[in-house]
Order: structure tokens, then C-alpha cells, then sequence
């Protein structure tokens, strides 16, 4: 079964910078869609960026052109680096994996459909 797990996650101040790590127990880029969400106090889980199998990526508004997801095929690990970060930004951060049946066109940054997660690892930005 796979198995994730997240770090990384640190307070910093407003407009600072972190890169948040999920181990992968296996090799899974290929067949899984895989992502990075996020959980803020008070609002439903969010998506924040994804790679699809062909190692496409999306990102959720909240992300695009601060954040980045990036992957290391040798070592099972996916990133994302997080800049400019923002008070609205703090909550906890999962990452999260599903395996990409034959069906679907694109993998989503819908959370309902991923069913292997993370145990979350704390982000808190203050100003």
C-alpha cells in the first residue's frame, strides 16, 4: 500500500519562503496522480498543485506564481516550493495520491477522488 509522508512545514513571516518534501514509500509518478493540498481553519481541503502521469502539472488559483510542485524520480519524493508566502496561506499541507484508472481523461485537483494521504505537516505565515 502506498504510503506518504510529509515535512518541511515551519513557521515563517509574511513573504517568506519554504519547500515542503513528501517521501513516497514507491515508485508511483507513472501510474498515480499525485498532489499537494491544503487544509485552512474554517474552509473545506484545496488543492494546490498536482502532476498528472505524463508529469503535467496544476496548480489551484491560490498557488499559481508563487508556488512550484516538483518531483524526484529516483528517491520518490515530491516538493513544493512555496514563495511570497502569505497569512492566508497558513494551515496544514497533505500530500496525497491516487491511482489514474484507464478512464480518466486528466487527474484533478479534486480532493473526494485521492485516497492515499499524508499525515500533514503545519504551515503558519504571520505578518
Amino acid at each position: 500500500q502506498v504510503q506518504l509522508a510529509e515535512s518541511g512545514g515551519d513557521s515563517v513571516l509574511d513573504g517568506g519562503s519554504l519547500r515542503l518534501s513528501c517521501n513516497i514509500s514507491e515508485y508511483i509518478f507513472t501510474s498515480y496522480c499525485v498532489g499537494w493540498f491544503r487544509q485552512v481553519p474554517g474552509k473545506e481541503r484545496e488543492g494546490v498543485a498536482g502532476f498528472d502521469t505524463d508529469g503535467s502539472t496544476t496548480y489551484g488559483d491560490s498557488a499559481k506564481g508563487r508556488f512550484t510542485i516538483s518531483r524526484d524520480h529516483d528517491n520518490n519524493v515530491l516538493y513544493l516550493q512555496m514563495n511570497n508566502l502569505k497569512p492566508e496561506d497558513t494551515g496544514m499541507y497533505y500530500c496525497a495520491a491516487s491511482f489514474k484508472l484507464r478512464w480518466q481523461p486528466k487527474c484533478t485537483l479534486e480532493p473526494a477522488v485521492y485516497n492515499r494521504w499524508g499525515q500533514g505537516t503545519q504551515v503558519t505565515v504571520s505578518s
